[in-house]
């Protein structure tokens, strides 16, 4: 004889909490936009002061591109060698132990590799590093 069970109750969601959370974004959104055309009423001259240098982490490093026929890329611009070492140089004024990565092609010219590693050099920057790609590797950095 089979027992006699109760009818499982079907399980309802409660969206209260999800509404409450929506207003309350909506509220604060309200807020933020408020406040934010208060300070676009007054007409304001401000006051200007001379740029300081950078009181944050080391800056990424430059990272130089040397293509398979020797042509050089900084940051997706490509460069002449007196270029790259104006960049250098600006680089250097902003961040005196800035780092640099070159990027050369595995089967380009040796040479242009060694040039830029020599231009560093000449511009006082000692801390560049090579890029490779390891062995069964993923992605280049």
């Amino acid at each position: 004889m089979p027992l006699r069970t109760d009818s499982l109750e079907e399980p309802s969601l409660n969206l209260t909490p999800m509404i409450d959370i929506v207003f309350l974004l909506i509220i604060f959104f309200m807020v933020g936009t408020r406040f934010s055309e208060i300070e676009q009423q007054f007409e304001i001259e401000l006051p200007t002061a001379s740029p300081l240098p950078a009181m944050t982490r080391e800056p990424d490093p430059l990272v130089i591109t040397v293509s398979r026929t020797g042509e050089l890329a900084l940051a997706g611009q490509r460069l002449s060698v007196s270029e790259l070492r104006a960049r250098l140089i600006e680089a250097k004024q902003v961040w005196e132990d800035q780092s640099v990565l070159i990027r050369g092609d595995g089967e380009g010219q040796y040479q242009a590799v060694i040039d830029v590693m020599n231009l560093c050099h000449e511009v006082r920057m000692h801390r560049f590093s090579l890029a490779f790609q390891p062995v069964g590797g993923s992605s280049p950095p």
